[in-house]
């Protein structure tokens, strides 16, 4: 589609919906109607895989929506995606202030600790009350990091990776 930079993570593939191949995709971004306006996407697999496609049609489904896509047309097909994440263009969207980040730039980074350690990849953000929390996984291990100032010391969005503070209760 095109370079990393260019394009945007806009959604994550829970799962399959249905018998036709539509799949059910958590929203990675506050843009408002990027969903609706969705035309081509690239599909990226857990594995690495890519695959570019048309949307046919969006609908929301509570705070998630389902997407029909060209080229996959049964559950089984759809399936190999699940786990997987939607991309398209970026578009227009508003700069924010220093040291603030759209959630569908960070998922994706590579995670390393102040003294260069790898962590692994972050995957979800989960919103909690208090403040969201950076789920980052490397194999079958997972580590929660809130994400608090004095805990993330750099963001690299070009390099594609992002400094921690390691604190007594995080184990790398």
């Amino acid at each position: 589609m095109a370079d990393q930079l260019e394009t945007v993570t806009v959604g994550q593939i829970e799962r399959t919906f249905g018998v036709r191949g539509e799949v059910k995709v958590r929203p990675l971004s506050d843009v408002p109607g990027r969903f609706e306006g969705l035309r081509h996407v690239s599909l990226m697999g857990r594995n690495g895989q890519t695959f570019e496609t048309s949307v046919t049609h969006v609908r929301r489904a509570g705070t998630r929506f389902i997407l029909g896509l060209s080229g996959l047309t049964t559950p089984e097909e759809a399936s190999l995606w699940r786990g997987g994440y939607i991309q398209t263009i970026r578009g227009s969207v508003p700069d924010l202030p220093d040291g603030h980040y759209y959630e569908c730039d960070l998922i994706g980074l590579t995670v390393y600790t102040e003294k260069e350690q790898t962590i692994g990849r972050l995957e979800e953000i989960w919103n909690l009350p208090g403040n969201p929390v950076f789920v980052v996984r490397q194999e079958e291990k997972e580590l929660l990091i809130p994400a608090a100032k004095d805990l993330v010391l750099a963001v690299d969005l070009p390099a594609r990776t992002m400094t921690v503070r390691m604190i007594d209760g995080l184990d790398a």
